[in-house]
């Protein structure tokens, strides 16, 4: 699956001096412009750690409550983690994330699906609630990063 680039005329990143922001990342396939939905529209390797955190359960009477906003967490960090790489940094140096979501409680289940991508110390961590977001009411979340990467030499 390809994460894609951005939606509109803006840089998904841009490093200024030893940072490196990071555009707000939504869960929106860039092949059809939708958001993510379901498990089926993630990769196999991110359903078996999702599975882990008992998500993605095959119970449609289930997952179709989580699946949503769980899938679409693990879209916008794995996007991250990507650019992160592309600017040679991982994870570990994203040192904060500005999370915002239709549904505040929509949280609990982006935070458990976040442990999968910081298994040591967390980011510093602001969240929002916020009415809606571009491109459409189907997106549920929204995160900002800010990767610290000293230059070396």
């Amino acid at each position: 699956m390809s994460m894609g680039k951005p939606m509109a005329r803006y840089a998904a990143a841009k490093r200024v001096g030893d940072f490196v922001f990071m555009s707000g990342v939504v869960a929106v396939d860039p092949a059809t412009r939708r958001a993510v939905s379901s498990f089926e529209e993630l990769p196999e390797a991110a359903q078996a750690p999702l599975r882990g955190l008992g998500y993605a359960t095959g119970q449609m009477s289930v997952d179709v409550f989580e699946a949503p906003i769980v899938a679409q967490s693990w879209f916008v960090l794995e996007r991250i983690r990507q650019i992160a790489a592309e600017h040679g940094g991982t994870m570990d140096d994203v040192v904060k994330l500005v999370q915002y979501f239709t549904h505040l409680p929509h949280y609990a289940f982006f935070n458990r699906v976040r442990g999968l991508f910081y298994l040591g110390e967390p980011p510093v961590s602001t969240v929002v609630e916020v009415n809606r977001f571009l491109p459409g009411d189907g997106v549920l979340v929204e995160v900002e990063a800010t990767m610290y990467l000293p230059r070396q030499g």
